[in-house]
């Protein structure tokens, strides 16, 4: 018989969860691939948008690429753009010629600032208010700890697991695991709050946790769990926790 657990505590990814890039990446990246000739289609660039988190969640390809280009970023970078390109729409051929075009634009103009929306300060007041243990994790490979004290965010949470510290990568359970055991819950008990499907959801499924997917633009129709458009609304979803699809088996 299936048995239910109240969340006791909540894990948040960084990027594009807590933390924002304004104007965003995909953004600037589509004006210029614009200008530049390739197609613009809300449909492609939603593809886009899509196979970009794909490929960010330790995909095989992206695994693939590290080893090819190795320590060669500009190389990386641009067949990242070609792939991006061809994601929305372009022939092989006219991304391999527009992509390096199109790296050297977004080096130029891509100067994002760092955004923390209003809903999430609000939302942190609250959890924190009612005794929710709160901490960050992140697929980043460096600390980020000066970067989350500027932008008002430490006070908030207990600590911020970073991937490069963990050795592990979501969307493995290891580093899922590891930040479960440092908040001292076990993972029934605990909400994963991301905005990347493939490596937050699946990531947190497989280590046991209850993830929540925040998807403004629809993007993951498929997800498995509860959706939410805005940070500001995981408190309203905290409150009926019968939405989360926290009933797992008894062992």
């Amino acid at each position: 018989m299936p048995s239910s657990h109240q969340i006791k505590a909540i894990l948040f990814d960084l990027d594009g969860t807590l933390r924002h890039n304004r104007p965003s990446y995909t953004d600037v990246f589509f004006d210029i691939s614009s200008r530049l000739g390739a197609p613009s289609v809300p449909e492609a660039q939603y593809r886009a948008k899509r196979w970009m988190h794909y490929y960010w969640a330790k995909s095989d390809e992206l695994l693939s690429d590290r080893r090819m280009y190795d320590d060669q970023t500009e190389a990386f970078y641009i067949n990242h753009a070609r792939l991006v390109l061809i994601a929305m729409g372009c022939t092989p051929d006219l991304a391999a010629a527009l992509a390096p075009k199109a790296y050297q634009m977004m080096k130029d103009e891509f100067k994002p600032q760092d955004w923390v929306p209003p809903d999430v300060h609000l939302t942190l007041d609250e959890l924190k208010a009612a005794k929710y243990p709160l901490a960050v994790l992140s697929n980043r490979l460096r600390p980020f700890h000066e970067q989350m004290e500027t932008l008002g965010l430490t006070p908030y949470f207990e600590f911020a697991l970073h991937a490069g510290e963990a050795k592990s990568w979501k969307p493995d359970p290891q580093v899922f695991h590891q930040a479960v055991e440092r908040l001292g819950y076990s993972p029934y008990e605990t909400l994963y709050v991301g905005d990347n499907y493939f490596a937050d959801v699946v990531g947190a499924r497989r280590a046991n946790l209850v993830p929540v997917l925040i998807d403004p633009e629809g993007l993951f129709p498929e997800a498995d769990c509860a959706v939410i458009q805005q940070f500001g609304d995981l408190k309203e979803l905290l409150l009926q926790q019968e939405n989360l699809n926290t009933s797992i088996p008894q062992e």
